[in-house]
């Protein structure tokens, strides 16, 4: 399974995006594994969608692509909030990170800071 960041979701979806050749690549080339995604980093995505008026068709797109939204149960605060603090990321981002430790599960992003600080916490990072 791989734990998607908004960053590899919005650069596929937005064809103007930096990252959209990449994401689209990637995406391509894990089609045998499983994608999941927190309902957090999900509503990131949503954002540009909605403001465009696009939320439809983004929904669409997720669902061909098979992606599993991860809920995030109460129980998960705690570890939330030790990895806001420990490795300085926005809570989003710790979402990814819970969510890939929770499921064993490698993560995809384009994000640098993410992509370090899942690697220290010995978390796979899919390229």
């Amino acid at each position: 399974m791989i734990i998607l960041d908004a960053s590899v979701l919005i650069g596929h979806f937005e064809p103007a995006d930096t990252h959209h050749a990449d994401a689209t690549a990637l995406l391509r080339e894990r089609a045998s594994d499983s994608f999941a995604a927190s309902v957090i980093t999900l509503a990131e995505v949503y954002v540009g969608a909605a403001r465009a008026a696009q939320a439809d068709k983004l929904q669409l797109m997720l669902e061909q692509l098979q992606i599993e939204i991860l809920d995030l149960p109460a129980r998960a605060a705690r570890r939330l909030g030790e990895l806001r603090a420990t490795t300085k990321l926005k809570t989003p981002d710790c979402c990814v990170l819970y969510s890939a430790q929770q499921r064993h599960a490698a993560i995809a992003t384009f994000d640098d800071k993410l992509a370090a600080r899942a690697a220290e916490l010995g978390l796979t990072v899919a390229t």
